[in-house]
């Protein structure tokens, strides 16, 4: 990548800037499936995380989402706001909010089980090298948090 020490500062070396490239025109692409759904493109991916899970904690759905509470509150007072998900205090411990999902969010996922295959056929990838990206993105995430440590 870097032949001289200013070849660190081109934008070409960055391996940020193609990610972030791809992540902003992936989501653009998301954005017409979505707006059906009148979702955003993270109050979906969070209600991924509530089909597959039902219930669960703020800090555990903003550790699956790579998101802090901060972010979260709002998303989620929109979601509950819509009527997809219910929020309430744990009876155990009064400081942990949990997340559930109701019935019109579980009625959602029948709406948006088409979304990821539009997905797929927009992205045009070989299914080979979306499986080794995949797996390189997840191996990155995890060396970064492993770094934070």
């Amino acid at each position: 990548m870097a032949n001289n020490k200013n070849d660190c500062l081109k934008l070409e070396n960055q391996i940020c800037f193609p990610l972030y490239a791809c992540s902003k025109e992936v989501i653009r692409r998301y954005k017409p499936h979505l707006d059906k759904l009148d979702l955003t493109y993270t109050q979906y991916i969070t209600m991924m995380v509530m089909w597959e899970h039902k219930e669960m904690t703020v800090k555990e759905l903003g550790d699956y989402l790579y998101l802090d509470s901060g972010t979260l509150t709002p998303l989620l007072k929109k979601l509950e706001d819509k009527g997809y998900i219910n929020r309430t205090r744990s009876a155990e411990d009064e400081r942990n909010l949990i997340i559930s999902i109701t019935d019109s969010g579980k009625a959602l996922k029948k709406r948006a089980v088409n979304v990821p295959g539009k997905m797929s056929s927009c992205v045009n990838m070989d299914p080979q090298d979306a499986e080794q990206l995949y797996k390189l993105l997840y191996k990155l995430l995890e060396n970064l948090q492993e770094n934070e440590k």
